[in-house]
């Protein structure tokens, strides 16, 4: 291999180089290499260290030219590609040359994210954040019982007695790119279920979620479903432990909260928008001017809007119980509407 990567190292012709480039590949992975002679081999060949970097545990291996491990700290990338596999980005290898990248450096790197999709891929079980989704379902399951939960959690990788946290998101966003970005070195497990994703991570980072993500995070599924519910595009990630009492309001059940004086009230002001947002913004700080600076509007124009909405609910705002009531109407109407 070692005489290969030097013959390989004086190329003559771009043409023929890119040949030689992809055989050189093809023996790495004829001969089931792993990931660090990959590195090393690339390394040698690209005559500048190479690298490569798995999304799931954050695991980063480099190599010199000279075979020995890259110095740290790591120098910007030269050039970079991802390693895809199952249509998933699970990770990415670069060379970090010192002046302008090679000729060949690109095919050199779309052929070592190849080769280190492969091996990831035979050495299993596969790293991929996408998991199969009946695992996840029977992980979350409420029907099934702890041996078969068990045993899915093994197979998606989770040690036997690991926390697990669960998460039910909706998102614009890919859930895997959700998924790495949440939770960058540790283990996670992704999957759409019906009108909802679901993450299963050993530990997630409330805030690093992309914008528009919507999610709720909780011990259990039916836990993370409820802090969901209670997400609003100013609070868009709720804890399930985070709620106390006011998961009680979930269990409300629909016919009911719709009968209630209340929330009948605020639907009746429905169709303004701006009235539920002024009332939500003022009901949550209980001050006209923080209220005010959350709308973007001058204290006074929120004071004769609340007095208007006071004498249509037929509630005193000003009184901390009217807009404890309120506050509370507000939260089971936004829960209807799912």
């Amino acid at each position: 291999m070692e005489a290969l990567a030097v013959r390989l190292s004086h190329l003559d012709s771009r043409a023929e180089g890119a040949i030689r480039v992809v055989m050189f590949y093809d023996t790495l992975m004829r001969r089931r290499v792993d990931l660090p002679a990959l590195a090393r081999a690339s390394a040698g060949l690209a005559e500048c260290v190479a690298g490569i970097r798995l999304h799931d545990g954050g695991r980063v291996i480099r190599f010199a030219p000279d075979g020995g491990r890259a110095a740290d700290p790591a120098p910007p990338a030269s050039t970079e590609t991802p390693v895809v596999l199952d249509e998933e980005e699970i990770g990415s290898v670069w060379l970090e040359r010192p002046g302008p990248a090679g000729p060949l450096d690109e095919l050199l790197l779309d052929r070592l994210a190849i080769a280190a999709a492969s091996v990831l891929e035979r050495y299993g079980p596969a790293r991929t954040t996408m998991a199969d989704p009946a695992l996840v379902e029977l992980v979350i399951s409420d029907g099934a019982d702890e041996a078969a939960r068990a045993r899915a959690l093994r197979l998606l990788g989770f040690a036997p007695g690991q926390p697990i946290s669960v998460v039910a998101v909706r998102s614009p966003v890919p859930l895997d790119r959700v998924a790495h970005l949440v939770c960058p070195a540790r283990l996670v497990k992704a999957a759409p279920l019906h009108d909802v994703g679901v993450l299963l991570a050993a530990a997630v980072d409330p805030g690093r979620f992309p914008p528009g993500v919507r999610a709720g995070i909780g011990r259990s599924w039916r836990h993370a479903r409820v802090a969901l519910r209670f997400t609003t595009p100013e609070e868009p990630v709720v804890g399930y432990d985070d709620l106390g009492a006011l998961a009680l309001l979930a269990e409300i059940p629909p016919e009911t909260a719709r009968d209630d004086a209340d929330v009948a009230a605020l639907d009746r002001l429905a169709g303004n928008p701006e009235d539920l947002r002024t009332l939500d913004a003022y009901c949550a700080t209980g001050s006209l001017r923080r209220a005010a600076d959350l709308l973007h509007l001058h204290h006074s124009s929120v004071a004769r809007r609340i007095d208007h909405l006071g004498r249509a609910l037929g509630i005193d705002l000003a009184d901390p119980r009217g807009r404890t009531r309120v506050m509370i109407a507000l939260t089971v109407r936004r829960l209807l509407d799912g």
